[in-house]
């Protein structure tokens, strides 16, 4: 009982001893529970980075790629530049001589022959002359061959029968050259084509180097444009060339045909030209692009240009790897060649069969975790 009564008043003396002493501010205890949350984070700091060395796997993520793998293929390089279809043969025809269109006998669009009369010139003076000269002709020739008999059973003189002979001959000529100049009357197609423009008109007078038709052949055409100067050593005759039709929604292969040898002065141009297989859709003045083959590599390595990074400059790639069982990402270094339509030809750095990275490279580190 005295044991009770003693523990009773120990007690109660701590009691008494506690409600009296002072209980610690709201600052303090802030300042002590930060300590706390300091020492904590720095333990569990600790712990993470002894972690992170035993366990590789620990808090890494894992980046989603695309990937393409490495082939080769015959890479080109090309000149684009915009041209024109022009025909080969494309003649203004006009009259060889003076005077007045008595008729025309094709109409635009038809279809003519080489030689073909397109148009005939008043010759009705000419004509008179030629039956003039006919009818003399005839005494003539009946005089030389009456002449020619006695000459043979030497009868008369051979000054009468030089002179029958030469009076012949001499009409001969003038009926050749009369019906020469009927000939220059009629106004004929040089070529094979089809009649583009009629330009004379009936009763009109018609004279050399004035234009009474333009005659084209449709089935003899070309691709013509104009190059640059700095292209001047890139291009020769006998080049690859892509001939493409914007109207018509077509590309043709095709070979240069013709390269100038000379400057333009004013444009510091060259002019290029491809001849075109016959094709009815081709027409005169038609758009084509021509793009020339300047630069050709059998079995390259060829790879999208935006798969190309230059990093402080370092040119690489990122390609997918095998490291300890897991897919990452591996840098290599590239030299890069020639670019053309969005493909950049590797010289070096990549091998056939390796996996290009081309969707996820972004940002991507080397030997970062990935998957695809």
């Amino acid at each position: 009982m005295n044991t009770y009564k003693s523990l009773s008043v120990i007690a109660l003396a701590g009691l008494m001893a506690a409600c009296g002493s002072k209980t610690p501010d709201k600052k303090t205890q802030l300042e002590d529970l930060r300590k706390e949350q300091s020492e904590i984070s720095a333990k569990i700091k600790k712990i993470e980075e002894e972690l992170a060395k035993t366990d590789t796997t620990a808090n890494k993520k894992v980046r989603y790629v695309e990937i393409a793998n490495v082939a080769t293929s015959n890479f080109k390089h090309y000149i684009d530049i915009q041209g024109k279809v022009e025909a080969i043969e494309n003649v203004n025809v006009s009259a060889q001589a003076p005077g007045t269109v008595t008729n025309i006998y094709v109409t635009e669009g038809q279809s003519v022959k080489k030689g073909q009369v397109l148009a005939q010139l008043n010759n009705a003076v000419l004509l008179s002359q030629i039956e003039v000269i006919k009818t003399n002709l005839a005494l003539a020739n009946t005089v030389y061959n009456r002449q020619k008999a006695l000459w043979d059973q030497k009868i008369g003189t051979e000054i009468q029968y030089l002179q029958a002979k030469s009076a012949k001959e001499g009409l001969e000529r003038q009926l050749s050259a009369m019906n020469d100049q009927i000939d220059l009357t009629k106004i004929k197609s040089p070529i094979n084509g089809t009649v583009d423009a009629v330009i004379a008109k009936l009763g009109d007078a018609a004279s050399p180097g004035v234009p009474a038709f333009r005659v084209v052949n449709a089935s003899n055409l070309k691709a013509r444009a104009t190059v640059a100067e700095s292209y001047a050593s890139n291009v020769k005759q006998g080049d690859e060339v892509v001939v493409l039709f914007p109207d018509l929604n077509k590309e043709i292969n095709a070979k240069v045909s013709f390269v100038s040898r000379s400057i333009d002065p004013l444009t510091r141009s060259f002019t290029v030209e491809a001849k075109l297989p016959s094709d009815a859709a081709y027409r005169a003045n038609m758009v084509a692009v021509m793009k020339i083959v300047d630069y050709s590599v059998k079995d390259a390595i060829a790879v999208p240009v935006n798969s190309v990074q230059n990093v402080n400059n370092e040119t690489f790639v990122l390609v997918a790897e095998k490291d300890k069982g897991k897919d990452v990402a591996k840098k290599k270094a590239v030299k890069v060649g020639k670019i053309y339509n969005s493909q950049a030809e590797i010289l070096s750095g990549l091998t056939e069969g390796e996996k290009l990275i081309t969707v996820g490279y972004q940002g991507l580190n080397n030997d970062e975790a990935i998957k695809f």
